[in-house]
C-alpha cells in the first residue's frame, strides 16, 4: 500500500514540473526590445509628408550623434516620447515674428521636465523648408511643464519641417519632428542639385569639404578646410560655437533622414574641422556646417550624393 502511495505522489510531482516548464516556455521575454526605434531609418509608417499641420507621429530619425556618447539603449526610448509644435497666436505668417512652442510629453501625456545640457543647450531646434533651401538652427528657452518657446520668422509661406533635438535626463539623444504650415505666398520650388565641386565661399571665407568616403552605412570623416577666400591662407582662429569648433546637420533630400554630428576634436581651432558619421542609405543629402570666427557664426551648405 505504501509503495502505491509513493508512486502516485511521484507521478503528480513530475506532472506539475512538466506543466510549469511548458508555461514558462510560452511566456514572452519581459520588457521586449525598446531600443530599435531610435537608430532605425525613417522608412516608418507615415513617412510621407502630411498635408497642412498634421504630424508625422514621433518620427524616429536616423541620428548621427556618434561623438556625443548617447547610446540608443538608454531609457526613455524615443517611441515613448511625444512632441507637439504650435503657434500660440493660431497661425504663423511669412516674414512676421511669431511665437513658436514645443512641448515634450511621455507616453502617458505627462510633461518631460528634466533634460541634459547638450552642447550648452537643453534643446536644439532645426527648421528647413520644402526644398531645403532655408535652414535655421535656434535654441528655444525652457519654460517648465515640458514646454520650450522661441520667437522666430519664416521667409515665405508653405510647409516647413521642424526638428526638436534633445536629451531627456536618463534617456537617449532624441529627435522628433513635424511638418508645420506657414501662411503667405510660397517660394519657388527648386530641385536639390548635387554640388559639382565641394568648395563654397561664405563671408570672405573659402570652405572646402573633403569626404573620406561616400557610401551608405560606412564610417566617413567629413573634413571642412576653412581658409581666407582672398589669400587662401588657412584660418586657425575659429572660436567655440556651442562648446565645440563647429556643428554639422545633415538631411536627406526628403528630410526623412536626420543626422546632427559633432566634431571629432571639439577643441580644434582650424583650419581643419573634422566630423565622423555614416549615411544610413544611398541618396542625395544636404550638409550644413556651422562655425564661428570673430564672434560671428557662419553657415556653409553642401549637397552630396551617397551611393
Amino acid at each position: 500500500m505504501k509503495k502505491k502511495i509513493i508512486l502516485v505522489v511521484a507521478a503528480v510531482l513530475a506532472f506539475s514540473v512538466l506543466a510549469a516548464c511548458g508555461k514558462a516556455e510560452d511566456k514572452e521575454p519581459a520588457g521586449g526590445n525598446n531600443h530599435a526605434g531610435h537608430a532605425a531609418s525613417s522608412g516608418q509608417e507615415n513617412a510621407e509628408k502630411p498635408a497642412g499641420n498634421e504630424k508625422t507621429e514621433a518620427e524616429n530619425m536616423e541620428h548621427g550623434d556618434s561623438h556625443g556618447g548617447h547610446g540608443a539603449e538608454a531609457a526613455p526610448a524615443t517611441k515613448d516620447l511625444n512632441v507637439s509644435f504650435a503657434f500660440p497666436a493660431g497661425a504663423a505668417k511669412a516674414n512676421e515674428d511669431t511665437e513658436f512652442t514645443i512641448r515634450v510629453t511621455d507616453k502617458n501625456g505627462k510633461p518631460v521636465d528634466k533634460y541634459e545640457v547638450n552642447h550648452e543647450k537643453f534643446l536644439h531646434l532645426i527648421i528647413v523648408n520644402h526644398d531645403l533651401s532655408f535652414f535655421n538652427h535656434i535654441h528655444p528657452e525652457f519654460k517648465g511643464d515640458g514646454t520650450f518657446t522661441v520667437n522666430t520668422s519664416f521667409p515665405a509661406g508653405g510647409e516647413y519641417k521642424v526638428f526638436a533635438d534633445f536629451i531627456p535626463t536618463g534617456g537617449a539623444n532624441t529627435t522628433l519632428s513635424e511638418w508645420v504650415k506657414v501662411e503667405g505666398k510660397e517660394g519657388k520650388h527648386a530641385a536639390i542639385a548635387v554640388d559639382a565641386k565641394l568648395v563654397k565661399e561664405v563671408d570672405g571665407k573659402e570652405i572646402e569639404l573633403i569626404m573620406s568616403a561616400a557610401k551608405p552605412k560606412e564610417d566617413v570623416t567629413l573634413t571642412f578646410n576653412i581658409r581666407d577666400a582672398e589669400t587662401k591662407k588657412g584660418i586657425d582662429s575659429l572660436q567655440p560655437y556651442l562648446g565645440a569648433v563647429g556643428h554639422v546637420v545633415i538631411l536627406s533630400e526628403d528630410a526623412n533622414q536626420y543626422l546632427h554630428v559633432h566634431p571629432i576634436d571639439e577643441k580644434a581651432t582650424g583650419p581643419d574641422a573634422k566630423f565622423a558619421t555614416s549615411f544610413p542609405q544611398s541618396g542625395t543629402y544636404k550638409i550644413w556646417g556651422q562655425f564661428q570666427q570673430g564672434g560671428e557664426v557662419f553657415t556653409v551648405p553642401f549637397v552630396i550624393n551617397v551611393k
